[in-house]
């Protein structure tokens, strides 16, 4: 054989075992993927909480990537703490109600159909009239959950959040004063107990208002049963009530609801009904 056949020869057999050697090693490799897949398999099933770690890992790392694109961090959960039902899902009756509200103050349905389901389910524990409940909403705060007045009454239901400090324990503090559901479920209450105390509707609206011992309030009661008024007309499936209404609507039952609380209304303070520290 000649030289040159000598060099080919052996060129052709060091590239063989190149590519023998390589494809050993590839086996052997994917083998090795193959069996640490398979221990990973059957750790993560032995161990959940190694698991749960990795999962959260993994997530974390990705929020991160995600924060490193959009400039902010993420949330996915957000949505389940927003204060929001979709109105087309309520009864027609509450769906009726959210979507006149909606329209007469400039509020996006969607927080006003969980309003309006709130005020119907504590309305029935409290034997409130949910649309009274709604009035009350309207004419302190227009269903703004940030307001606060000059005397420091805050919320939805513009209670004052520093006299019923109590009242929002079991709400996590009085920062839930600006939660829309706890303000809600703390006005209602305060409502109760006024009207109550007043022995009437009418009259636990002054207390409300803090007016019940000065020689009127100011139009405040009148303009909570007009509210009211108008309310029942929407919910009683009436259309086309206008937002004004009529100037002296028919009077609504101020009977105040049966109760053992209820006592002869006792002079108040001039401020705002939540002042009124033995309710």
């Amino acid at each position: 054989m000649t030289a040159s056949g000598n060099v080919i020869a052996g060129v052709r057999t060091f590239a063989a075992d190149v590519i023998n050697g390589f494809l050993e090693v590839t086996h052997s490799g994917f083998a090795l993927l193959g069996l640490g897949v398979v221990f990973g398999v059957i750790t993560l099933t032995a161990r959940p909480d190694l698991r749960q770690a990795g999962e959260e890992e993994l997530m974390g790392w990705l929020q991160a990537r995600q924060e490193a694109v959009v400039g902010f961090p993420m949330e996915p959960a957000a949505s389940e703490r927003a204060v929001a039902l979709n109105p087309k899902e309520l009864p027609r009756e509450q769906a009726a109600v959210a979507y006149w509200l909606s329209k007469k103050y400039r509020v996006a349905p969607e927080p006003l159909a969980a309003l309006v389901t709130e005020a119907y389910e504590i309305g029935a524990r409290t034997k409130l009239d949910p649309t009274l409940i709604l009035a009350v909403m309207a004419v302190e705060s227009s269903f703004n959950p940030f307001a606060q007045s000059p005397v420091g009454a805050q919320g939805l239901m513009q209670v004052m959040t520093r006299v019923h400090t109590d009242k929002y324990e079991g709400f996590g503090g009085h920062l839930a004063a600006f939660d829309p559901v706890a303000n809600l479920r703390v006005g209602v209450k305060v409502l109760q107990e006024c009207i109550a105390r007043a022995g009437s509707l009418e009259g636990g609206l002054r207390y409300y208002v803090g007016a019940a011992n000065l020689p009127d309030d100011g139009g405040y009661a009148a303009k909570v049963l007009a509210e009211h008024f108008r309310l029942r007309q929407v919910a009683n499936g009436r259309t086309g009530v206008s937002p004004a209404g009529p100037v002296n609507p028919p009077l609504l039952s101020t009977k105040a609801p049966a109760t053992p609380e209820a006592a002869p209304a006792t002079p108040a303070t001039g401020e705002k009904v939540a002042l009124l520290s033995g309710l």
